[in-house]
Parts: structure tokens; C-alpha cells; sequence
């Protein structure tokens, strides 16, 4: 067998024996109807799929069941009813949080998202809930701004990442040391460019001392059902990660095919290097909305991926990058 070869069947075969442990960076406790199958299955989930930590969120719009709408829908896209903010999300999470053994609560890191980001008293809002429970909140987010045809269900204009409101509540995160996730899409659904790029740049530049998690990496499901793959992605997060050390990417479900994984399943070079380039900078969640069950298939589907970095650089984007976002206060508090 040439050495080549022989090389190559060692580096595969000590990919496959590698474990993962996880930090999911983007969960959400409940529903857009702020409904939950609960802690325990959380719990149990987390359990049996080697997740460590979760970033813990509620969901900041409520869908409505509209009066002339037969039957209840079962997400935001069922029917055409509005959805509204809706800040008792931050309270549900508060609940389930302080519930928790006081062993477990270090493995949830409970983001605030429950805020209108086109309310310039939104800062005020969030400022009170932090007095409320000194210490609890870890992070801001998940912020709606572009996202697909939920922006066009809220009442009001599109909320933008570039905003006024916003740029005060960044203002906040930096004072309080908070990392901001924020989900604004790169583009429209037919728009084959970076549409909305300048909304998440502005931010990135002109706020510094802010971490931000940008959500899918301002991918998203609708976009790809139209577009399928958007080759500008990759130049443009290359050309970001170099410009703005602010910037941390949240590699969650959207992002894992057409980009991480081809069409074969298999991992996509330029991806690996981008990564492997920047190791620090990334980082995987499920997404899951209100429901645990598929917890550990979407984790577990980045492995594939994660077994193509160097070994170092898989377990920070499995687990260890996401924790080092969080505030510095929570950091020196994690177990070692």
C-alpha cells in the first residue's frame, strides 16, 4: 500500500474515534407560542448526546391564533396571522432557570431576547431586567431583525440590525459585558447578493467592545428554498473575520448543508480551511425550538465536519468557543 494511502486510512480512522462533547450555542426553550416539552426532556436530551452547555433563550414574538383562522397553527409560517413581541418569554426562561439544581445551572446560559429591537425604550427594558436578577442573564438574543417572512408577519416596519434602538441596547451588552446573537439575513430570497450586508457591518464596526454571534451566518431556510446555495457566503465571511475580530459565527442547522457538507455528505474543503483559519470564531447549534427530541441529531450531524478540522480546532467549535463569548465573570465561574 503506498504511504500515501496508508497516511491517509491512519489520519480517517483517528477522525472516526474521536468524542465530542457539545456546547449548543443556539437553543430555545420554547415555542412562538411559548410552549415547552419542559426541562426534563431538556435534561435528558442533553444527557444522552454529550451536551454540556446550552445557550438558553426563550423566542421573542408570540404567534396569534387569528380569529378567522379555523385551526391553530403549529408555527409562525402555518397561516398569514400576525405575530407580535412578546417579553414574558424572559420571564419563562428566568423560571425554568432558577428551577434548575444548582449543579445544572452552569450548563445554562440564558440569552434575554424578549424586546421590540424598533423600540428605542428597548435598552431601558432590558437594563431593568438585568437590575431584577443581578447575574442571571449571560448574553442578548436571539434579535429578529430580517428573518425571512416572519418580518413581514410583526406589525411595524422590518426591524434592522443598524438601527437606533438596537445601536442602544449594544451600547447595554458592552456596559454589562453581554455577547449579542443577532439574526439578520445577508439577503432577501431572490436577491442573488449580499442585500443586507451593510446592517450587520455597522454594528461590527462601530461597536467594538461588542461580541456578536451573528445566527446562520445570515442564512436561513427560506433563503436556500429559493437560492439554494449563495457563492458569495464564504469570500464575504473571509473578508468579515479578517476585518472585524467582533465577529463570531453560529454554524447551526441552516449552515450545515449546502456549505459544511456537500451534496455526498462530505465536508467542503474551503469550509474547513475558513474554519481552521479561524478557530476561535465558530461555533455549532441545534436551533431547536421548544422540542428536544431532535437535540442530538442536529449536534451530532456537524461530526462529519468537526472530523475534517484539526483535532484542537474541532473540540473549540464543538463546545469550548462558545463559552469563551460568554462574560468574562461567567467564564472564571465555568469548572475546568
Amino acid at each position: 500500500m503506498p504511504l500515501a494511502l496508508v497516511f491517509s486510512t491512519l489520519l480517517a480512522g483517528a477522525a472516526e474515534a474521536r468524542e465530542y462533547r457539545y456546547s449548543d450555542a443556539h437553543l430555545h426553550y420554547v415555542d412562538f407560542f411559548q410552549e415547552s416539552a419542559g426541562m426534563d426532556e431538556l435534561l435528558e436530551k442533553m444527557a444522552e448526546n454529550n451536551v454540556d452547555h446550552v445557550m438558553f433563550s426563550g423566542i421573542p414574538v408570540a404567534k396569534k391564533w387569528d380569529e378567522d383562522e379555523p385551526k391553530r397553527p403549529r408555527y409562525y409560517a402555518g397561516d398569514d396571522a400576525s405575530a407580535y413581541w412578546y417579553s414574558a418569554t424572559d420571564v419563562f426562561i428566568a423560571d425554568a432557570y432558577k428551577r434548575l439544581p444548582a449543579e445544572q445551572r452552569r450548563r445554562f446560559h440564558p440569552f434575554l431576547s424578549g424586546f421590540n429591537p424598533n423600540d428605542k425604550n428597548a435598552d431601558a427594558h432590558i437594563r431593568r431586567m438585568l437590575e431584577l436578577d443581578p447575574g442571571l442573564w449571560q448574553g442578548i438574543g436571539e434579535i429578529f431583525t430580517r428573518h425571512d417572512d416572519l418580518t413581514a408577519l410583526i406589525h411595524g416596519s422590518a426591524p434592522r440590525a443598524d438601527n437606533e434602538a438596537l445601536t442602544r441596547v449594544y451600547h447595554l451588552a458592552a456596559e454589562y459585558d453581554l455577547p449579542v446573537m443577532l439574526h439578520s439575513n445577508i439577503t432577501s430570497q431572490r436577491e442573488r447578493n449580499p442585500l443586507y450586508l451593510s446592517e450587520i457591518e455597522t454594528p461590527l464596526r462601530n461597536h467594538p467592545h461588542v461580541r456578536f454571534i451573528w445566527a446562520h451566518a445570515g442564512t436561513s431556510a427560506e433563503i436556500h428554498r429559493h437560492q439554494k446555495k449563495l457563492d458569495f457566503l464564504l469570500p464575504t465571511l473571509e473578508r468579515m473575520l479578517g476585518q472585524y475580530p467582533n465577529l463570531y459565527i453560529d454554524l447551526s442547522w441552516t449552515m450545515l448543508r449546502p456549505y459544511l457538507l456537500d451534496a455526498d455528505g462530505k465536508p467542503d474543503e474551503d469550509w474547513v480551511h475558513l474554519v481552521s483559519s479561524y478557530p476561535e470564531r465558530f461555533m455549532i447549534g441545534s436551533d431547536v425550538v421548544g422540542r428536544f427530541g431532535s437535540l442530538g441529531e442536529y449536534m451530532q450531524g456537524f461530526d462529519r465536519f468537526l472530523d475534517a478540522l484539526p483535532e484542537d480546532v474541532a473540540h473549540k467549535v464543538a463546545r469550548d468557543n462558545f463559552l469563551a463569548v460568554l462574560p468574562r465573570k461567567v467564564q472564571a465561574e465555568l469548572p475546568q
